[in-house]
């Protein structure tokens, strides 16, 4: 998968480029760790702290593979997957997660992802994970593989489908703490209309309460608990 980049001047042997990965986690040690991790083997082209900002980054800077942590803040990563996949579809996404749902996993694999490997894995572990990646396969953590038996089978959905892109992200801002005015300027829509759309998910959702919000956007994983 590697391109040729330069040819040296005189005798010597052509340079060949590393494959270009942006990592995106919401951690500055975890995104120096594998920065590290992986410099000998693979161009490390940038490194994002959000998932509104992995967004805009990514298509500028067209890497071979996204290394993807699930829980970004002001963008979940399956919704960052979902739209990555679109904006730079030849892009390959390997999920860099601490979670073990397998819901998450599948609806991943099945749309999007080609890996997911949870952040106990080694370096050689998370080398065969983006080579793989890259030749057009799907990796699995072998720490994971037993739960998910067929993970491009299983069915995966739970109550995600009752809400629409735009209602997870309301949900995900309000649960991480923003007001619904702060909400509003991340997503440059008005106050009223943050108050629309969490008004009408607790009445689909039959939900009453802040903390009942709350605590169904923790369940449908959009909330990394401390």
């Amino acid at each position: 998968m590697c391109s040729l980049r330069t040819r040296e001047k005189g005798p010597s042997k052509l340079r060949i480029s590393k494959p270009r990965v942006l990592l995106a986690d919401d951690h500055a040690l975890v995104l120096a760790a594998f920065t590290e991790l992986l410099a000998d083997d693979f161009d490390i082209v940038g490194t994002v702290g959000d998932g509104r900002a992995l967004l805009e980054v990514a298509p500028q800077l067209h890497p071979d593979v996204i290394l993807l942590d699930l829980f970004m803040p002001l963008l979940h990563g399956m919704e960052a997957g979902e739209r990555l996949k679109k904006l730079v579809p030849d892009t390959k996404i390997v999920i860099l997660t601490m979670s073990e749902d397998p819901d998450l996993a599948v609806r991943a694999l099945q749309n999007w992802a080609s890996g997911f490997v949870l952040k106990t894995a080694g370096r050689e572990e998370l080398k065969k994970a983006l080579e793989e990646a890259m030749a057009g396969g799907v990796y699995v953590s072998s720490a994971f593989r037993s739960k998910l038996r067929d993970p491009l089978s299983l069915e995966a959905g739970r109550t995600r489908a009752k809400l629409t892109s735009r209602q997870r992200e309301v949900l995900q801002l309000l649960a991480e703490g923003h007001s619904m005015k702060q909400a509003a300027g991340v997503l440059h829509v008005s106050a009223r209309t943050i108050a629309f759309h969490k008004y009408n998910m607790m009445a689909a959702l039959q939900l009453r309460t802040n903390a009942d919000l709350l605590r169904f956007a923790i369940k449908e994983g959009l909330l990394k608990l401390p």
